[in-house]
């Protein structure tokens, strides 16, 4: 489980402190069909890379669709979530700045 709100949602740090990064902190999610992360804000921003599946981005500017090989920026203190709409498994690499939490996020 990624975070209290999060239904469905795993996370796995690929690079982190653990391995000396100093400037950026890459995350893989997994989000099971009809699950999502929880709805949260932080003070940094992060960037989304979308490798499989297809679901709803929800963001204060309403609800955005996307899909494989899409890209998404979540700016700072922006209220956002992530939901699986199809039938597999989301996966998405999201890379934030050190030195944030990596295994939650809003932390």
């Amino acid at each position: 489980m990624v975070a209290p709100g999060a239904k469905g949602a795993r996370i796995r740090v690929l690079i982190g402190p653990d391995d000396g990064a100093g400037n950026f902190h890459m995350r893989h999610f997994e989000v099971e069909a009809g699950g999502c992360t929880p709805r949260h804000a932080h003070d940094y921003e992060h960037e989304i890379l979308v490798l499989k599946g297809e679901g709803t981005a929800h963001t204060p500017d309403g609800d955005r669709p996307f899909k494989a090989g899409d890209v998404i920026y979540v700016a700072p203190n922006e209220i956002h979530q992530f939901c699986n709409t199809s039938r597999e498994t989301c996966e998405f690499i999201c890379l934030i700045p050190a030195p944030c939490n990596c295994n939650v996020p809003g932390k």
